[in-house]
């Protein structure tokens, strides 16, 4: 288990073969469904035999037309559900205007992610065209050849002379059916057990370069559905009195004014919190201040950011506790080495930061089954949380999976459940008197904890008479997010590979290579943050590099070449981002310089060019130049919409974002103090895809972590300022 998350999606994991998928096609409301996966029915008498679930398959075609998509990844406005939804239309010929896309849950067998090696259904990694490749492929031209053999029998005509094309069947005599006309027949026809898939050279929609995101139109009028729009009779609203301090717990609390207050239903004590419930959000947020909470705080964490950052600084300056990478002699190679250069860089807590708070809706139904609405990123995990919760048992648990707002990893808290645990709890402790959606205000969100741990790192490269690269040494100091999160994974030293991934596996050839880290043990919820460990690990080792290549009189891209004889893709992505940027060749503007860096995570390649200015002391960037390599690249226009997001996302982080505490109290609480980036600062940026014939990998995240090294290095080339300490810009 442990290799399998590590490598997130590795070609291994992915290349599922077709015998370990079984197969079923049933009749649902007269229409067809194609399911497979390792927990399916056997047979198609046992699929029969079996009561169909609206979740229990990968397609259904119904008789009006439409085709729904079962998705089992979690859409965040990443494009997850229009990447799976290409690889069916392009294998089932359907048309684009009859296809919706929903989220899937409650079937392992079908849902879980391939890449996680088929052991829990989750999102993350960016996994989810890599787990869907071949899976939902194979699903559309199952369905395919299940419609064309149903229609051949219909017409009494060669299946061979069936074309299927815009979501309709067609004979060269002139007859033709919709789908929904074939659907109910087609269920009937054997499944096929071997399915052959297009070559590239017929595909239409995978690498379409003009295709727009399905659910554009919707986004744009206000018709996509997210947690926060869920509407349920009778149902009301629960907000959420958390704890000042990490690790706080109620001790009493006085609400005899707040439940005489309008419209308020109760207000009860929860695991986490005190939550206040009322018939809707303005009644539930006037009441909440009017209760007084008395906290037990003796376990809680009071340090402040300033404490923990200087012990950690301390730890820095020792030897790591743990090694995770020792090759050749470090120690030996630095005393015989010409030039040693050494350098400390530091990161702060980030928050997430998603622009839709978190939330969630827990309802018991009739039948006693507790529905639960959210962003359910785990869903496997969250329902066995949310029936402890609400003291029932797992089966008597519905997730419903909703689109979300924005997540970055936040949404994926396989320890607790987080907030679906929350609403299961409040659910209870009202006596599932009425649905209830909890919804957390952006206070909640942003002091909710889950961060982006901090970190500090400290590095030393060794140079030899020539100015080669002859020794690094990197020191990771800070907590381990899978400790707190899927402590089994932890290797037997203790080591979290999250901690090191993009240093301790450097593609660097360098002969004396060694990285550790020192965990942490710090009060303060930490998880997953877009692209994880790579988002601090490649700041500093990019950075790092351009101060040993200005160390050794070598230009930063020079270098890198040098270093990275044995890594073609990283190569392609880095000449091509430098070409197009005109790297040693375009004339700037007085003042600006450019600035570079490459880096791999999740097995895709990105190389970023920044130009960048200083304007009133504060870097300015003008342009970013990105190459991508992700093998085969799905949507191009979501692909560049998701590195452009990326370097938004990992801009703001630099620039301006932290999370700070004073006593333990954490400081910001909205986008006032929290600053993301402003449009006003968004950079021009342009993308270029390497065409590759590589397996498809994922680009949610691997953006990211490039752009804080290529615009520090920019700066540092420009100024010569070396922004060890972030965020950039100190007094915002």
């Amino acid at each position: 288990m442990m290799n399998i998350i590590r490598k997130y999606a590795s070609q291994a994991a992915l290349q599922t073969s077709r015998r370990q998928f079984i197969l079923g096609a049933a009749t649902a409301a007269g229409g067809l469904v194609i399911g497979f996966g390792a927990g399916a029915a056997t047979t198609s008498k046992e699929k029969k035999a079996k009561a169909i679930d609206p979740f229990d398959a990968y397609i259904q075609i119904s008789r009006d037309n439409k085709v729904t998509i079962l998705s089992s990844q979690f859409d965040m406005g990443q494009g997850s559900y229009h990447g799976i939804a290409t690889l069916v239309i392009e294998e089932l010929g359907a048309s684009w205007d009859q296809v919706a896309v929903e989220g899937a849950s409650g079937n392992k067998g079908y849902y879980a992610n391939l890449a996680f090696g088929g052991a829990f259904q989750g999102s993350g990694g960016s996994t989810t065209i890599p787990s869907s490749y071949v899976r939902y492929r194979t699903a559309g031209a199952t369905a395919r050849i299940m419609l064309s053999e149903a229609a051949a029998r219909t017409w009494t005509v060669p299946v061979s002379e069936i074309t299927v094309a815009n979501g309709r069947l067609m004979h060269k005599s002139g007859k033709s059916a919709s789908f929904g006309d074939l659907a109910a027949a087609a269920a009937k026809v054997p499944v096929p057990q071997t399915v052959a898939l297009k070559a590239p050279s017929d595909w239409l929609e995978i690498g379409h370069v003009d295709g727009r995101r399905h659910d554009t139109a919707p986004k744009t009028n206000g018709s996509h559905d997210f947690t926060i729009d869920v509407k349920l009779p009778g149902m009301l609203t629960a907000v959420m009195i958390h704890p000042p301090r990490f690790g706080g717990t109620v001790k009493s609390f006085d609400a005899k004014k707040a439940k005489s207050m309008p419209g308020v239903v109760n207000v009860v004590a929860v695991p986490r919190g005190v939550a206040v419930v009322a018939q809707h959000m303005w009644a539930a947020l006037q009441a909440r201040d009017a209760v007084t909470v008395e906290w037990d705080e003796s376990k809680a964490e009071k340090r402040g950011t300033d404490q923990i950052m200087a012990e950690y600084k301390a730890l820095a300056a020792g030897k790591p506790g743990i090694t995770a990478v020792n090759n050749g002699d470090a120690d030996q190679a630095f005393a015989k080495s010409a030039k040693v250069l050494e350098a400390e860089y530091t990161f702060p807590f980030l928050a997430h930061a998603a622009m839709e708070p978190l939330n969630a809706v827990a309802h018991r139904n009739a039948e006693g089954i507790l529905e639960v609405w959210g962003g359910h990123q785990m869903p496997d995990m969250y329902q066995g949380h949310a029936a402890k919760a609400a003291g029932m048992k797992p089966e008597q648990v519905r997730m419903h999976i909703m689109k979300t707002g924005g997540g970055f990893g936040r949404r994926a808290c396989p320890a607790d459940g987080d907030i679906t645990s929350e609403v299961a709890s409040i659910a209870s402790a009202i006596g599932f008197k009425a649905p209830v959606k909890l919804q957390w205000t952006r206070e909640n969100d942003m002091r909710g904890g889950r961060y982006r741990p901090a970190y500090v790192h400290r590095l030393k490269a060794g140079l030899d008479e020539a100015g080669n690269l002859v020794a690094w040494d990197h020191h990771v100091v800070g907590q381990s997010i899978i400790k707190d999160t899927l402590p089994f994974l932890l290797a037997k030293n203790g080591l979290d590979f999250m901690s090191v991934e993009g240093a301790g596996n450097l593609p660097y050839t360098i002969p004396n290579f060694r990285v550790g880290v020192t965990n942490t043990d710090v009060g303060v919820p930490v998880l997953w943050w877009r692209s994880v460990g790579s988002t601090h690990n490649a700041y500093a080792t990019e950075v790092f590099l351009d101060e040993v290549a200005r160390a050794g009189g070598k230009d930063p891209l020079a270098l890198r070449l040098e270093l990275l004889k044995d890594k073609p893709r990283h190569v392609g992505v880095l000449k091509l981002a430098a070409e197009k940027a005109g790297w040693g060749k375009k004339k700037l503007p007085k003042g600006h310089a450019l600035g570079l860096s490459v880096h791999e995570s999740f097995h895709s390649y990105v190389a970023e060019v920044a130009e960048v200015s200083m304007k009133d002391g504060t870097p300015k960037v003008h342009r970013v130049v990105a190459a991508v390599d992700c093998g085969i690249p799905i949507n191009p226009n979501v692909i560049e919409a998701q590195v452009q997001g990326s370097i938004g996302f990992g801009l703001g982080a630099i620039l301006a974002e932290k999370i700070t505490m004073t006593a333990g109290v954490v400081d910001q609480g909205n986008y006032d103090t929290y600053t993301p980036l402003r449009m006003n600062a968004m950079p021009d940026v342009e993308v270029h895809i390497v065409p590759s014939i590589e397996s498809p990998t994922g680009i949610g995240e691997p953006a990211v972590p490039p752009i804080g090294p290529a615009v520090a290095n920019a700066v540092a080339a420009a100024t010569g300022t070396v922004y060890r300490d972030l965020p950039m810009i100190k007094d915002n």
